[in-house]
């Protein structure tokens, strides 16, 4: 268990995508710090295999099947963590998904299909989170970028593209929602150990120039990630807004 404190207990959270990755550290961290926490992803196996690595108790721990592109399963999504937990104090915009092409030669499906996963399916949640939080008058939403947000990448084109649309989107909420005593930021991470980003790390050749890159000389792991997210969902950061924090050992420094 973390010795940091983040004064979390008896908050509830959904994270989106939290059955694996990233999305299941920030939840093991969430339930470490006493919080409760909904969880989503598309396949149920998936869910069933990251309640039992994170052997919750129910009453902590809701597992929902849900495609964050579908209106009617983000409805649900939602409305089953209202009714478990009585309420929403934070959303966690975790999914994100890449198909390894050009933006030249991309089929629109493609590109579709890359922009309704990271983009879409974070304004769907956040639209529906922050109208929630509007009427409790306060609420944290955090999203997960990406360096390929800023810096443009070999086949990470489409994907880098909805990254950047998140960081718009997460200052225009932010001015929205500031009234409301709702703050809503981003972390940006570089290449982080997932099996998302599995292809390229493993490769011996590709990881020495990904290190390379890194000042802090490796690339790091999920719960890297997911602490300055718990920093950004606690009251330590309740005059921090509209920002995109970077958590990329230096990368994008150089």
């Amino acid at each position: 268990m973390s010795n940091l404190s983040y004064n979390l207990e008896d908050k509830v959270f959904v994270v989106t995508g939290g059955s694996r990755g990233i999305g299941l550290e920030i939840t093991r961290l969430l339930l470490e710090q006493n919080a409760r926490v909904a969880i989503c992803g598309r396949k149920e196996s998936g869910l069933d295999a990251a309640k039992e690595a994170l052997q919750a108790k129910a009453e902590r721990l809701l597992a929902v099947p849900a495609h964050i592109g579908k209106d009617e399963d983000v409805d649900k999504l939602f409305e089953q963590t209202i009714a478990a937990f009585g309420r929403l104090d934070g959303l966690i915009n975790n999914v994100g998904m890449n198909i390894v092409t050009s933006v030249v030669d991309a089929d629109p499906s493609l590109w579709q299909k890359i922009i309704d996963s990271n983009l879409t399916g974070t304004f769907r949640c956040s639209q529906k989170a922050g109208k929630i939080m509007r009427k409790n008058k306060a609420g944290k939403i955090v999203s997960i970028t990406s360096t390929a947000a800023r810096r443009s990448a070999p086949a990470m084109g489409a994907y880098g593209i909805a990254k950047a649309g998140i960081e718009m989107m997460t200052r225009v909420l932010a001015m929205e929602l500031a009234p409301f005593n709702i703050q809503v930021n981003a972390v940006a991470p570089c290449m982080v150990k997932t099996d998302f980003s599995k292809p390229f790390w493993s490769n011996e050749q590709l990881h020495k120039e990904i290190v390379k890159s890194i000042p802090l000389g490796r690339i790091p792991d999920p719960v890297d990630i997911a602490h300055p997210i718990l920093f950004l969902c606690s009251s330590g950061a309740d005059f921090i807004t509209g920002q995109t924090i970077m958590v990329d050992g230096g990368a994008t420094a150089i």
